[in-house]
C-alpha cells in the first residue's frame, strides 16, 4: 500500500510543528560533540528527551548509547531506526554561531543531523501512534567512527531483537538538499583495520650490520603490500590498502628495534575481504623473516561490506517519490568508506539512504571529516518525512 493523501497531510503537519525543535536539538549536539565511547552528555541529553516523549527506554549494559521503543495502536511487526551519536577528533574551522565548544572535537560527519532526524521521527510517530500497529525501535548508537565500533555491542544488547526491518541514514555533501540516493546491494566497503608490529634489534647508526633495522623493514613492507592490490587481487575488484600512521625509533643515530604500522584495508567484495588479512600477514611475515625480524599482526576491526536489501529500498523509494518526486532521487555511487551499519544488515533486512545536505551558497559542500564540514539544515525536514512515512507504510503493509 501507499500513504494516503490524508495521512500524507497529517505527517507533514506534525513535522512542520516540530521542525524548529529539531534544529535546536541539532545545534545543541553540534556545540557539544563527544568522541566515540565518550558520549556521556549526549546520552544523558537523549534520555531526557526520550523520557519527556514518553517512549520506553530499554536497559542496556553499555556506558553510552540508548535503546528506546514506541508501541503503536495494536500488536504487529517491529521496525528499527538507527542513528550514530559520536563525533570526530577534529578542531572545527567554520564560522557557525553554534560551532563546537569542545576543543579538538567536531561533528564533521553529520551525526548531529542524524540524531536530530531520528528524534524528530520519534516525536512525530508518538503523536501518530494510533495510525499504525506494531513497534518502532530507536537505536542511538555510540562509536561509529572508532573501531571496533558500537554496532555489534548494541546488537549484543538486544537492539535487533524481534526486528523485522532496520533503516539508517547518512548525510551526503555531494547531493543537493531536498534529494536522496539509494542503492540495492553493495554501497560501502568492508573495513579491516590492523596493526603490524615489526620487532628487530637496536644498535648504533654507524654499525647497521650489527642490528636489525625495523624502520627499513617497515618501509619494505609498506611498498610490498601495495602489490596485493595490483598483483594478488582481480583488477576488476576495488581494493585499497592504506597506512595512516607509522611509529618507531628513538633518535637519528639509533637503529630502531621496533615499528608499528597502523593500516586499513577496504574492498567492496565480501570474498576479497576474507582474503586480504591472510595476504597481508603472509607478505609481512616473509619480509620480516628474510631480515631476521619478527612480526606481530593485530586485527583492530572488521566491518562487513554494507549491502542494502531491495525490499527496504523499495519502501524508501516509493515514499520519497510520493512526497518529493522521483526526479529528486538518484542511485548511490559505491565508495570504499566503511560503516558499521553493515553489521545490522548482516542480521536483518534493511537499508541506509543518503540524505543530501549540499548547498554551495552556505558553503555546505565540504567533504566528510573536513574541519569545514557544514550541512544545510533543511535536510532535516526531508529525512524526517521520509522515515516517518516509510515506518508507517511498512507497519501498515506488514499487518495486512
Amino acid at each position: 500500500m501507499t500513504i494516503s493523501e490524508e495521512l500524507k497531510s497529517k505527517i507533514l503537519l506534525n513535522i512542520e510543528k516540530g521542525l524548529k525543535q529539531q534544529i535546536k536539538w541539532r545545534r545543541h549536539l553540534h556545540q557539544y560533540p563527544e568522541l566515540s565511547f565518550q558520549e556521556y552528555q549526549t546520552t544523558a541529553f537523549l534520555k531526557d528527551i526520550i523520557k519527556y516523549m514518553g517512549l520506553r527506554i530499554i536497559p542496556i549494559k553499555m556506558e553510552t548509547g540508548l535503546l528506546a521503543e514506541l508501541k503503536g495502536k495494536s500488536p504487529g511487526p517491529t521496525i528499527a531506526i538507527r542513528t550514530d551519536i559520536d563525533a570526530l577528533p577534529i578542531t572545527e574551522q567554520t564560522d557557525l554561531p553554534f560551532k563546537s565548544k569542545n576543543k579538538g572535537c567536531m561533528h564533521a560527519c553529520g551525526h548531529d543531523f542524524h540524531v536530530a532526524v531520528v528524534l524528530g521521527v520519534a516525536s512525530v510517530l508518538k503523536n501518530m501512534k494510533n495510525d499504525f500497529p506494531g513497534q518502532v525501535r530507536f537505536i542511538f548508537q555510540p562509536a561509529e567512527e572508532m573501531p571496533p565500533g558500537g554496532a555489534r555491542p548494541m546488537i549484543a544488547n538486544g537492539a535487533l531483537k524481534n526486528v523485522d526491518m532496520i533503516l539508517g541514514l547518512h548525510v551526503d555533501p555531494t547531493i543537493g538538499v531536498g534529494k536522496i540516493s539509494l542503492r540495492d546491494g553493495v554501497a560501502m566497503a568492508s573495513v579491516t583495520d590492523f596493526d603490524l608490529i615489526i620487532k628487530g634489534k637496536s644498535g648504533h647508526a654507524a654499525h647497521p650490520h650489527r642490528s636489525i633495522d625495523a624502520i627499513v623493514i617497515a618501509a619494505e613492507i609498506v611498498g610490498s603490500l601495495q602489490k596485493i592490490v595490483s598483483r594478488e587481487i582481480d583488477p576488476l575488484v576495488p581494493v585499497a590498502i592504506t597506512f595512516g600512521k607509522i611509529e618507531g625509533g628513538y633518535a637519528r643515530n639509533i637503529i630502531s628495534d621496533w615499528v608499528r604500522l597502523t593500516g586499513t584495508a577496504r574492498t567492496l567484495s565480501t570474498k576479497t575481504a576474507k582474503k586480504i588479512p591472510r595476504l597481508i600477514k603472509r607478505i609481512a611475515t616473509s619480509i620480516c623473516q628474510a631480515h631476521g625480524a619478527k612480526l606481530e599482526m593485530k586485527i583492530i576491526a572488521d566491518y562487513p561490506v554494507l549491502s542494502n536489501h531491495k525490499e527496504a529500498n523499495k519502501l524508501l523509494a516509493r515514499n520519497f517519490d510520493r512526497f518529493f518526486g522521483k526526479k529528486n532521487r538518484s542511485v548511490t555511487t559505491p565508495v570504499l568508506g566503511g560503516e558499521d551499519f553493515a553489521c545490522y544488515l548482516e542480521k536483518t533486512v534493511g537499508a541506509m539512504f543518503r540524505l543530501g545536505v549540499k548547498n554551495k551558497k552556505i558553503k555546505a559542500d565540504k567533504p566528510w571529516h573536513s574541519s569545514q564540514f557544514v550541512g544545510d539544515e533543511r535536510a532535516i525536514f526531508y529525512g524526517t518525512c521520509l522515515l516517518v512515512a516509510t515506518v508507517i507504510d511498512f507497519l501498515q503493509s506488514r499487518k495486512q
